[in-house]
């Protein structure tokens, strides 16, 4: 079986959403780890590839979309050893086959491109298994095994000390608890009632009076934030859609707590030892895509998983109450109130 060498060179073409970006750090950190000498490449969505700066076992990092691939890579020839494609975009796959001698893909939807492929590696059932063992297949076909399932995101010490500047009013709160109240607009239904949030956020001020709540997501979920940040009022402070990827980062890796639903930023927030709250629906359940390995992590699924869901299924049968007893927990047994 023909395998990478110590000093290949690697390329990883990976154009998707935050967490599905996320999810390959444990494959890119597989072949870093079988292959010390090899020099990796990463190729992502121009928006999310900045959450893949600074890890140490990635040599480069690149934007590429599925537009500009046609374009690409034509007259230089192949300038890498190995290419590892994720996703179904036959532009990037044939990219990745002008650029790299040997290319190992998920199956192609067009059997003509299966056949160029060095190896071609079965999609698992839909939620069929955990959205990391998934993207580990791919180095699992050059006989390369994990090295941790752990998601990995790193930050400067610049990023730090500007995170810790941007919540130095809010010096003195005990506990600081971050709060994701939104998915993205395709995958609402994840979404937990912000009614709800208010709700929890009033049970720990009644719990914790010097408590502060750091609202955090993107421009698409403002309604919801500024309503909830209006309501909270001066126990409040609102980030969302004023900051890049990597400031949300920096901010969260300060938090005491993380309270947020299934999506890119409650990845991100996984990669650090903070205790964390996530809340999961029926049909992407904590079993699918929850974090694994974390030494903190109180994963709540809905409670028709397993029970025939759907998307109709609402986010509001996961009471309040029950994420309150939840949070209490993740603070109390890792010691977080100061």
């Amino acid at each position: 079986m023909t395998v990478p060498r110590a000093t290949d060179r690697i390329l990883f073409i990976h154009v998707s959403r935050i967490g599905d970006t996320l999810f390959a750090t444990p494959a890119m950190r597989a072949v870093a780890a079988a292959l010390p000498e090899a020099h990796l490449t990463v190729l992502g969505h121009p928006g999310r590839v900045a959450v893949l700066h600074h890890l140490p076992f990635i040599q480069r990092c690149g934007a590429m979309t599925r537009r500009r691939a046609p374009w690409l890579g034509r007259l230089s020839g192949p300038v890498h050893d190995w290419a590892l494609v994720y996703g179904f975009d036959g532009p990037l796959v044939d990219y990745a086959l002008r650029v790299a001698h040997r290319v190992v893909a998920f199956r192609q939807r067009e059997e003509a491109l299966n056949r160029r492929l060095f190896r071609v590696v079965d999609v698992p059932p839909f939620q069929g298994e955990h959205a990391v063992l998934q993207m580990l297949r791919l180095p699992a076909a050059l006989a390369i095994a994990p090295s941790g399932l752990r998601l990995a995101m790193a930050l400067t010490g610049a990023e730090v000390a500007a995170a810790r500047l941007r919540l130095a009013l809010q010096a003195t709160a005990t506990p600081l608890v971050g709060l994701q109240v939104a998915s993205f607009p395709t995958k609402a239904y994840r979404d937990w009632p912000v009614e709800h949030f208010l709700q929890l956020c009033q049970g720990m001020i009644s719990l914790w009076p010097a408590v502060h709540f750091v609202i955090l997501g993107g421009g698409a979920e403002q309604a919801r934030t500024q309503w909830l940040q209006q309501q909270l009022g001066s126990r409040a402070t609102s980030h969302a859609g004023r900051l890049t990827l990597r400031e949300t980062a920096a901010l969260m890796s300060q938090l005491d707590l993380y309270v947020g639903v299934d999506t890119g930023p409650t990845h991100m927030m996984s990669t650090f030892d903070i205790p964390m709250v996530a809340l999961y629906h029926c049909l992407s359940s904590s079993a699918l895509t929850g974090p694994i390995d974390h030494p903190c992590c109180y994963s709540i699924d809905h409670p028709r998983t397993g029970q025939g869901c759907t998307a109709g299924a609402s986010m509001a049968e996961i009471t309040v109450d029950r994420v309150l007893a939840t949070a209490i927990q993740a603070l109390e047994t890792r010691g977080r109130v100061r």
